[in-house]
């Protein structure tokens, strides 16, 4: 299984120039490998054996009635599921089917797709960091210089901060549309987790929005009074009917029962799944919450630079905030998190020095003006 896992490192490598932030990394980063790796182990029949195996009757190949089962979805009997295991019934959910009508039929269509849903999911929570990545265009990368380490001669350094010193100059409060696609995409990964979700209950016939809380309700309780939520769902054992001609040219019905071992691990895989989504999903929320407060509280700009960039003096940091837009913010927020401290220190100091220089000039003109009226 550690094979597994050391493949999916070629799959996301990890920068160490951050163009966005943590919670946003959780979606692309974590949340993709662990949906690729999921998908790769129910394939594996190394590790979970035969997808599907059928008992079946000396006259019936086993390829044909398990390929026939996997394609065609095996069934269970909602009914049986309240019978008692062992005497009442060989398992839950399997009974005679002649004894029950069709509306207590349960078929199970997802069980052959769960890999390339897996799959599908990773892509869907890839395709927000894949649109920032193109929409970030390598600013970040470019504006770093090699700052980030703060290795070089004194007088390269002194050329790159003139060069960083002078961009922000020239493009202060042309950056808004820059961060605001970088907040669509953090809406967009929200959106994602929500829809997954719905995605998931769809997927499951409606069984997966309250999925995790079943679990833990039939963790808490009599288990002999309740059925097991991960049971129901992810049955062990199903029914299959199989119809085939007979050596008279009538039609036989064969009814098999067919064991599911992969359902022991989509169960555990979909449990975790649950609570992962929940949390991504809150943490998200709070995430585009955290978003709007700074859009419309430059108060909120001003103590989250001084909470992150100690170093960085308060007049300097009130009188950019106080010159700048929220662009601009984002992507001092954003450098700083990349350069070295001391440069990043140096930066802001003469950006805000600058700003203030501009500021009081601007204001003896115009005093100036109103005095020769």
């Amino acid at each position: 299984m550690l094979d597994i896992f050391r493949g999916l490192k070629s799959l996301i490598k990890v920068s160490h120039i951050h163009i966005d932030t943590a919670v946003f990394r959780l979606h692309y980063s974590l949340t993709v490998i662990l949906l690729i790796a999921f998908s790769l182990i129910v394939t594996t029949r190394q590790y979970v054996g035969n997808p599907i195996d059928c008992i079946h009757s000396k006259d019936l190949p086993e390829d044909v009635l398990n390929t026939y089962c996997w394609i065609h979805s095996t069934y269970t009997i909602t009914s049986a599921y309240k019978k008692k295991e062992g005497s009442e019934v060989p398992f839950l959910g399997v009974a005679n089917s002649k004894l029950y009508p069709e509306s207590e039929k349960k078929e199970y269509r997802y069980y052959q797709w769960v890999c390339f849903m897996l799959f599908l999911q990773a892509i869907l929570f890839y395709t927000p960091r894949w649109l920032w990545k193109g929409w970030e265009g390598g600013k970040i990368h470019a504006l770093m210089m090699d700052l980030d380490i703060g290795l070089c001669t004194e007088v390269e350094k002194k050329q790159k901060k003139k060069m960083l010193l002078d961009y922000l100059w020239e493009n202060l409060r042309y950056h808004n549309w820059w961060a605001y696609r970088y907040y669509l995409c953090e809406v967009l990964a929200l959106v994602n987790v929500i829809g997954q979700m719905f995605l998931m209950n769809r997927f499951f016939d409606g069984a997966f929005l309250t999925f995790g809380i079943d679990v833990l309700r039939f963790l808490e309780s009599d288990q002999e009074d309740r059925v097991d939520p991960m049971i129901y769902v992810f049955p062990r054992m199903t029914k299959c009917t199989f119809y085939k001609y007979g050596v008279s040219g009538e039609v036989e019905r064969h009814d098999a029962v067919c064991i599911l071992p992969l359902n022991v691990v989509n169960e555990k895989i979909y449990v975790f799944l649950w609570f992962w989504f929940l949390f991504l999903g809150i943490l998200s929320l709070i995430t585009v919450i955290y978003r709007i407060v700074i859009i419309f509280s430059p108060r909120t700009r001003v103590y989250l630079l001084r909470l992150r960039f100690r170093l960085v003096k308060r007049d300097a940091v009130e009188t950019i905030v106080r010159c700048s837009k929220v662009g601009d913010w984002f992507l001092l927020y954003m450098l700083g998190e990349n350069l070295d401290t001391v440069i990043y220190r140096d930066v802001m100091h003469e950006l805000g020095h600058r700003l203030l220089t501009r500021h009081h000039h601007n204001a003896s003109s115009v005093k100036g003006e109103l005095q020769e009226a």
